[in-house]
């Protein structure tokens, strides 16, 4: 009868997390009992929640490291051992319900200490929810961090803030929400407070300003060989040119290099220690260099493949080194656009693919086609401005003719447009939604650009608006990214942006008219591309146009093998039987073509 009276086993996260939980399939590869020593780094993470002196936990880390199962297992320890009110906050509303059905709710189901402690939401008298949970002695609540008002209600003890570099900097009107967040435990003598994400960009990323106010602890591994103490690090990692099965760490001390078990090893041993002075912030580096379910080998071949642009360079750096990616400087400048114009007539055999993007002013159609290549080497094929009012008819027609025009490709084959995103903001939007409506057929998309980092190039349409048609978000700013790194590379390949002869200087002015600016919003810094001439609709045109192509989501590189496939059979049969063609290589060439 006194069991209930009974005090809570003295163990620390990792203990409990040893003791009595569970994986799920559905949530872990390695679905069953939790093993902390699988990777030994998790310990100290998880065991500073158990520290007094520690008020704040900052983890800045990879994206292979089991970051989100290290914050189950906080949640689950405080649910049962040192029962809590307890707010896990998320980017959105939506991933605070995908976090707390795919994650939390396997969770619970799935290890028998918690499974009787929190009731099923479909439970008749539950009074639990899918975004807040009740169990004795506390209760839980997922949010997401563009939502003010359960940022804003209960006091909480525990506090754990979850990828907040992809937070918004605004919970609506109520500014920052991290700072929400935090006053929602200012009234418990005990509150625990945890950052957790994989950084962005230098000068904006919360995670990185939050790790530099810690003590900056980094994990610190004995060599196998000679015993000396380091931080892997990507400079040591060698590997025979174009073998990337062949990757081995190099010892910083004795350059002797270590195979994989050396490495598994070196990481069961290794220990946290902190570089900077202790101010009641733990704060944790991890890369994915420490990971032991991401073979060295692939992080080299991730590499290799990751360095052909800048922009899949910027996505390895963030979420395999979990550092933040730093611009190569501020603006790309026109007139070294200008100097590598080319001369081509016919589309440039390696084109596979056409899309258009068009932009809509008051007085007039801005609208440019452009050609996509393997890996999104890029080409403008055509650029026409159409001058008039968006609300007459002409106007449109003469942008039939020069979307739904024929091009002649070097191959001898005629190209067309594909996908075509048109700008419904502004002043003409029904007119945009009337000409979107009657083109659907032809892949003729009305989208609306939509302003903030992290935010993805294509979101999901939405049928809210007055023409009842879908309307695609279109994160121009990720797109501007990605956009800007491509023109700053300068030899042909993957990413190089090709241009024409007859393009003039006003166009590369248009082009290159904004650069990336830090501005401080409520005292918290953000990036954003600012203007820097007054007009720039050849650089809205090419992200209209790129968003085109995401749209049709067609693989270029499983298209090039096909056109070589094809002209490869076309070249066999010519020498064979000249009357017959190759059209058994050539269905899916021509669905693009």
């Amino acid at each position: 009868m006194f069991q209930s009276l009974k005090p809570p086993p003295d163990l620390k996260i990792s203990e409990w997390s040893d003791s009595f939980r569970r994986l799920s399939p559905e949530a872990s590869a390695e679905p069953g009992s939790w093993v902390t020593a699988r990777a030994e780094y998790q310990r100290g993470i998880m065991d500073s929640f158990n520290d007094p002196t520690v008020r704040e936990v900052v983890v800045m880390s990879s994206a292979q490291c089991g970051k989100t199962e290290i914050l189950n297992n906080i949640v689950g320890y405080f649910i049962e051992q040192d029962p809590s009110p307890i707010l896990v906050v998320q980017p959105t509303l939506d991933m605070a319900q995908t976090w707390s059905k795919d994650r939390l709710a396997p969770m619970l189901r799935d290890t028998p200490s918690l499974s009787n402690l929190v009731k099923d939401p479909r439970a008749r008298d539950s009074g639990n929810t899918t975004l807040h949970k009740i169990f004795p002695g506390g209760h839980i609540t997922a949010c997401g961090a563009n939502s003010p008002a359960s940022l804003a209600s209960r006091p909480i003890r525990v506090v754990l803030f979850d990828e907040v570099d992809r937070y918004p900097v605004s919970a609506g009107s109520e500014g920052d929400p991290i700072s929400l967040g935090k006053k929602r435990s200012a009234t418990f003598w005990n509150r625990k407070i945890a950052m957790v994400s994989t950084p962005t960009n230098k000068g904006a990323s919360r995670i990185e300003m939050a790790y530099e106010d810690s003590d900056q602890r980094k994990f610190f591994v004995k060599c196998p060989h000679c015993e000396h103490p380091q931080e892997m690090k990507w400079a040591n990692v060698k590997w025979d040119e174009g073998k990337p099965e062949t990757a081995k760490y190099s010892c910083e001390d004795c350059g002797t290099l270590w195979d994989e078990s050396d490495r598994l090893r070196a990481i069961k041993s290794g220990e946290w220690l902190a570089t900077a002075p202790f101010n009641g912030i733990a704060g944790f580096h991890l890369s994915a260099l420490y990971s032991p379910w991401t073979p060295i080998a692939d992080g080299v071949r991730d590499f290799l493949e990751a360095k052909k642009q800048p922009a899949t360079l910027r996505v390895w750096i963030n979420t395999y080194l979990g550092e933040t990616w730093e611009e190569q400087g501020e603006q790309v400048s026109e007139h070294s656009l200008m100097d590598r114009r080319e001369e081509w007539e016919a589309i440039p055999e390696d084109v596979l693919i056409l899309t258009a993007g068009v932009d809509v002013q008051d007085d007039r159609l801005e609208a440019e086609i452009v050609g996509w290549g393997k890996d999104e080497e890029s080409w403008s094929i055509a650029y026409r401005t159409i001058h008039g009012d968006p609300s007459a008819p002409s106007v449109w027609a003469e942008l039939d003719q020069f979307l739904f025009q024929t091009f002649e490709h070097e191959s001898g084959n005629d190209m067309i447009v594909r996908a075509s995103c048109i700008d419904s903001g502004g002043h003409n939007t029904q007119a945009v939604y009337k000409y979107a409506s009657q083109r659907e057929g032809k892949r003729v998309f009305a989208i609306k650009g939509v302003g903030g980092d992290g935010k993805p190039l294509i979101g999901k349409p939405s049928k809210n608006n007055i023409g009842k048609i879908k309307l695609f978000p279109v994160g121009v700013d990720t797109a501007k990214h990605l956009l800007f790194s491509r023109l700053r590379i300068t030899e042909p390949g993957a990413g190089y942006c090709h241009f024409p002869m007859d393009r003039d200087d006003e166009y590369f002015k248009q082009l290159t008219a904004e650069k990336i600016a830090t501005r401080y919003h409520k005292g918290f810094a953000r990036q954003e591309f600012i203007k820097t001439r007054p007009r720039n609709e050849a650089l809205d045109v090419r992200v209209y146009a790129m968003a085109a192509l995401s749209l049709l989501n067609v693989n270029l590189s499983n298209l090039a093998r096909a056109v070589i496939i094809r002209q490869t059979a076309i070249e066999e049969v010519k020498k064979q039987r000249p009357i017959m063609s190759a059209n058994k290589n050539s269905a899916f060439v021509n669905r693009w073509r």
